[in-house]
């Protein structure tokens, strides 16, 4: 009997948790073919225990990487040194990292160190600006130079691999995890008492939900997308600002002071993941800098301004369920105001399939890994790889379905 793939998956931030969640179910559901070791580096600690706890994930390894006020250099050598220390115990046949975070980064080079092939989940992903986002984009980039097998999740991907001369047989489209893991937690009744959102009316106001935090956006962005929000809460009396603001003192410092008893913006703590799908699930529309998000609104067919001035997530943009906006305040009013005037636009945004996954994108990721151990050619038969849904409005969108999407044209290629 041949014996187990021996896989280590690492994992630090709340992101990585979720989209790995039902990778990792799978791959200890099937004992007899996989062992596998959970790494949790410890990157985001409040926030991932819960989401751990939840998919009953319990890691084999808790390395606790994080010193107050490190740097991004002395997180990266801590996540190195540690992740490596790991490999050199559990000895795998691969280890598997998901997207783009500083974890993922460090682990995937610590295997290479160890000389152990690394599977990249969430690989192809590039908005080809090496410092927009920061330091994704560069992470992103770094570790497919080290990657054995990309899982691309879409084609859109895949193609951003093979432009940058990944050979076509490292390459699966598998769909986005995320879809999968958004299938059963959709289902689940939520209230939200004892939440952060306890305390807001339902008197029909139509809720807008906001989250932005990014690096690039700190300042004068941050400030302009405050006095947008300011201006729409003034232009309709029919709506409420819900925005969960992040942590970082960057962040909280402008927006409470700009937004702070601002009747109608209600300011709350970062939300569990549970209260913000159950907030998604309610909101009219969503204004946000974050990818996962992204990719997550379009299963609950909720329209996505993108406050950013580019995104390696083209698929919303160029599906016509997204649109990159920027961060100027007439650019996030105007198009804000749009959605929330113009009931033919709204209806256009909120229709259509999620085109980043179908909900097997854990089931392909581990057909490949098998074949792989198993020594066999393709990964994937091309007939079960993820293929992208048709775009229900190129025509009225003439919409290209290319590479990248700016503020300013969504529909071309950004290079």
């Amino acid at each position: 009997m041949a014996k187990p793939c021996r896989i280590i998956a690492v994992l630090g931030t709340r992101p990585e948790a979720i989209k790995f969640a039902l990778v990792i179910h799978d791959l200890r559901r099937r004992s007899a073919e996989f062992e596998t070791a959970v790494v949790h580096t410890g990157q985001h600690r409040t926030m991932l225990d819960q989401v751990l706890q939840y998919f009953k994930i319990k890691p084999d390894f808790d390395l606790d990487v994080m010193r107050p006020n490190q740097t991004l250099s002395m997180l990266t050598g801590r996540v190195i040194d540690t992740v490596e220390n790991a490999c050199l115990r559990f000895r795998p046949n691969m280890v598997l990292v998901q997207g783009d975070t500083t974890t993922a980064f460090g682990a995937a080079l610590a295997a290479y160190y160890c000389k152990i092939p690394v599977g990249h989940i969430e690989a192809g992903l590039r908005s080809h600006d090496i410092y927009n986002p920061f330091p994704e984009e560069a992470n992103r980039r770094l570790i497919s130079v080290v990657t054995e097998i990309h899982f691309a999740p879409t084609a859109l991907s895949r193609d951003a691999l093979r432009a940058e001369g990944v050979p076509a047989a490292k390459i699966v489209v598998t769909g986005n995890t995320v879809v999968d893991a958004l299938r059963g937690l959709s289902e689940l009744p939520h209230s939200w008492e004892n939440t952060p959102l306890a305390g807001i009316p339902a008197d029909g106001r139509r809720l807008i939900l906001i989250t932005s935090h990014r690096r690039e956006s700190w300042g004068a962005d941050q400030e302009n997308m405050c006095l947008a929000l300011k201006d729409l809460v003034e232009r309709h009396p029919d709506i409420r600002v819900i925005y969960p603001v992040h942590m970082n003192p960057n962040v909280r410092s402008t927006v409470n002071a700009l937004l702070g008893g601002v009747d109608r913006i209600h300011l709350t703590e970062p939300l569990d993941y549970f209260t913000f799908v159950s907030l998604l699930r309610r909101c009219f529309m969503v204004l946000t800098d974050s990818g996962g998000i992204q990719e997550e609104a379009p299963s609950f067919h909720k329209p996505v301004l993108v406050l950013r001035k580019l995104t390696e997530r083209p698929e919303a943009a160029q599906f016509g369920m997204a649109k990159i906006v920027g961060m100027s305040r007439e650019g996030i009013f105007r198009e804000a105001e749009r959605l929330l005037s113009d009931t033919e636009e709204y209806k256009l945004m909120a229709e259509g399939d999620n085109p980043y996954g179908d909900g097997r994108a854990a089931e392909r990721i581990l057909e490949a890994i098998t074949r792989w151990h198993q020594g066999k050619t393709p990964l994937l038969d091309p007939d079960k790889e993820f293929k992208l849904p048709p775009p229900r409005h190129a025509l009225r969108r003439k919409t290209d379905i290319s590479e990248g999407a700016t503020a300013d044209a969504p529909e071309k290629v950004h290079s």
